[in-house]
Parts: structure tokens; sequence; C-alpha cells
């Protein structure tokens, strides 16, 4: 792997860089495989215990593996049981222990969002009765968000497709806004060594422009006192170190110190005005490149004024009781499109309908099924939501069964009698089946099915 000359000599005289290191590290090209587990879905993973497992450092939910397996044959994968995730970009949870405002909910906007790994980290990090609003600008990859959000089984969280600039009609709206900013991708070149050919000098100049774009288009939207969180996954300080002076030329803003853990390797770092910010480098930290800062908001207005206008479709009592046997319904309001129906935690639900007034909603809260004619055809997202009652019906299967089911194949199981039921594997829900008479039939998501045979085709 030969990294840019143009690079390295760009990087001489920044904190914690070492040329030789760099070097050798990237000329090994180890491939390091970390995983973050979901705390709403404890298990025993790939056949053994956490404690096996060597644990990342600066993250309570992060673990490295000896070896990569084959994800895609672990049924617990698809049950949203863990998250595959580079280690480095699990620091997030550091910036998340230095929020204000950790007492009581929080509305947070994780703005450039897909595939998801950020947003279900934060999810599992907020205060009970937390709104989070998942955006991905690009409409193709917000379906893969989407999936990845309905598989972490969360109730409070808006999947949404929209510009950054589309957030300023929520001026104020917002406690916490994270920006993974799209960078010249300098810090990936062991894990994507295609970003190598893509990287230059002046990649780096119009990604710094672009950066200052996307922050100044959505900054209105973090009321006073709110706190932004930036990463890149460049080494560069003009996407780095830089943008926090740009921010504080621009607007009014304190930097946050956060707790770097003994001896991780993490290097903490200060912009020309004396803001700090947190690089990792792949010579020094078991992980890729990649860079956080933390800043306070000190202007703008202290809260969105703006109110609702309409408020979206409710079921009637009578469908009420039709989704009764399904999910425990305490603390959660039913809305309604078309024959659709979602399920929202009520104290939440004025935030979801303003957000579904004003922006390009692609998921939210808890998908339950469509009404047919007096019943409920249960939604895949229900099945892994953690919302159904104890006494709906689950078959239990094996390994094999299991990925016989994910793969939409035919299988054998002790059905739990007749009508929808879930399948599981290790208690945990992987989707529906419809026990007939004389089969099974298989409701995977055709979309989601496994496509290869086995690990090794």
């Amino acid at each position: 792997m030969q990294v840019p000359v143009s690079l390295i000599n760009s990087l001489e005289g920044i904190d914690g860089f070492d040329r030789h290191a760099f070097e050798q590290t990237h000329a090994n090209a180890e491939a390091i495989t970390s995983i973050r587990i979901n705390p709403a879905k404890p298990s025993r993973l790939f056949d053994g215990s956490l404690n096996e497992l060597t644990p990342v450092p600066w993250s309570r939910y992060g673990y490295y593996l000896p070896q990569r397996p084959s994800f895609t044959f672990d049924p617990l994968f698809h049950a949203g049981c863990y998250y595959v995730q580079e280690a480095s970009s699990m620091f997030l949870e550091k910036a998340f222990e230095k929020i204000p405002q950790q007492d009581g909910p929080l509305k947070v906007l994780d703005l450039s969002a897909a595939p998801g790994g950020k947003s279900t980290h934060i999810q599992s990090l907020l205060p009970e009765g937390s709104l989070l609003v998942s955006n991905e600008v690009i409409k193709s990859r917000s379906s893969i968000l989407r999936d990845n959000i309905i598989r972490w089984g969360s109730a409070n969280v808006m999947v949404t497709n929209n510009d950054p600039a589309h957030f300023q009609s929520l001026e104020g709206f917002f406690d916490v806004i994270v920006v993974d900013a799209p960078c010249s991708g300098s810090g990936l070149f062991r894990r994507e060594p295609e970003a190598i050919i893509e990287w230059s000098e002046n990649a780096v100049q119009l990604c710094s422009q672009r950066q200052q774009r996307i922050l100044a288009d959505v900054w209105p939207a973090l009321r006073e006192g709110g706190t932004l969180i930036y990463s890149t996954c460049s080494f560069s300080p003009e996407e780095d170190e830089a943008i926090l002076d740009w921010m504080q030329e621009e607007w009014q803003v304190k930097g946050i110190a956060l707790e770097v853990p003994e001896h991780s390797g993490i290097v903490t770092t200060l912009s020309k005005n004396g803001l700090p910010g947190y690089r990792f480098w792949p010579h020094k930290v078991k992980g890729e490149g990649f860079f956080l800062t933390m800043v306070e908001k000190q202007d703008g207005v202290q809260g969105f004024a703006g109110k609702l206008r309409k408020k979206p479709d409710s079921v009637t009592k009578a469908e009420q009781k039709l989704l009764e046997p399904w999910i425990d319904m305490t603390d959660m309001s039913t809305v309604r499109h078309q024959q659709t129906v979602y399920a929202w935690p009520s104290p939440l639900a004025a935030d979801f309908s303003l957000l579904l007034e004003k922006m390009r909603v692609v998921y939210s809260g808890v998908r339950l099924g469509e009404l047919m004619r007096d019943k409920l055809v249960p939604d895949h997202a229900l099945a892994l939501s953690g919302l159904l009652r104890p006494a709906v019906p689950a078959a239990s299967l094996d390994k094999d069964a299991a990925i016989l089911y994910l793969q939409r194949r035919d299988f054998t199981a002790e059905t739990a009698g007749r009508g929808w039921q879930t399948v599981n594997f290790q208690g945990y829900p992987l989707g529906w089946i419809n026990a007939l008479p004389n089969r099974i039939n298989n409701y995977y998501p055709r979309e989601l099915r496994i496509l290869k045979d086995s690990p090794n085709s």
C-alpha cells in the first residue's frame, strides 16, 4: 500500500505523527475487526462470552474480535444483537458522556447517518425519553440506514432523507447535532485502499469547503447551549483543527474537553485558537484514522418556537383493539398511513408529528403492519422491535434452520400451533412465519435475504 507522499509531507509536525511508524502500519495493512453489542439484546456471541473478547478502551459496548467471522451467516447479527463497527469511531461514546443535559431526554440529530453505525450507537447511549433523528442525504443509502435501525429495535428513532439546509426550518430544535462529515478519507486507507486513488491535496481543500457549508446549513437547528459533535476520517488539519477555528470565527462556541482513556494512544490536539480535538493515528491505536471534536453553541435561540399544523391520522378504537394482542400499548401512540400502522412513544408523538410535517421521512417509530380485513398482517419491524407481548407465539430454530429461514428457503421447525408467529434464535426474533396445516410460509423480507449458499460461496 503506497500512501501518497504529498499526504505524508503534509502531516509532518502534527502531534503524534511518526513518519516511519505511519508508513510501516499502512504497509502491514493489519485487518482489525470490532463489533459493538446491543445492550437491549444481550446474548452469547460467537459461541462464547464477552469476557473472552478484548474490550475497545473507549466504549463500554465495543469489542475486538481475534479474527473476522462470517457475519452474514450469524443469525444473531440479523437479530440486531450487535453491529460491526470500526473501533475508532466508537469514541463518539466519550463525547456523549460529556453532554451537559444528560439528566433528561435529548433531541439528537445524526446528520449523515448511513449506514447506521453512529445512530445505533447513539440510540444505546441516550437517556430515556430521548428522540433521535437519523438523517441521510443520499436517498439510496437511506434504505440501508432504515434497515439497520429496524434491526437494532428502537421505537424512538425517525429516519429522514434531507439536505442539511432543510433543517433550518427547525431552528433551535435539537439539543445535540452529530456531523460525521464527508471527507477526503485518508484515515480509511487501510480498510479501503481504493480511497488512495481518490485522495489529493485538491480533494482536501474541496472537502474542507464542503464541511463548512454543511455546518453552516445545519447550525441554526441547534439550540443555544446545545452541543455539536464533529468528526472526520481524515488526518488533514484543513478538515479537522482548521474547521474548529473556522467555527469559532463564524459563531460563538466553547470547546468541550473529553476524557481520554489512559494508554489508549489517542492524541489530544489543539486548534490554533486553543479548541480541543482528538486524533486517532493507526500506528498509535488499534483502529483506523479518525478525528473528533465537540463544542457548545453559545448563540442562537434557546428552543424551537414553531407549531404543528396538522396531526397525522390515528387508528380507530376498533383498530386499536386489533393491535392490543400484539403489543403492549402502554406509553405508545399509534398512527396510520393508508393501511400501514406505526407505533410511536407517546411522549414523542408531538415531535414525531412535527418532523413528519417538515421533513422527508423514510421511517418512524415501529412499523406494526398492515390492517387488512379486520386483521393485522405483522411487519418485520414489529418482530425485531422488543414491543411484542410475551404471549405472541414463537418457534425456536437451531442455527441450520435459522440460516435457511434467513435465505428465505424451506425449513422444518416445531411451530407454536398455527397462524402468525415469530421464529427465534437463542431467544431473539428473526422475523415472521405463518404456519398453515401442511406448510410454513416464510415471511422474511425478500430484500434482506442471504443470497449466498454458504460462507465460502
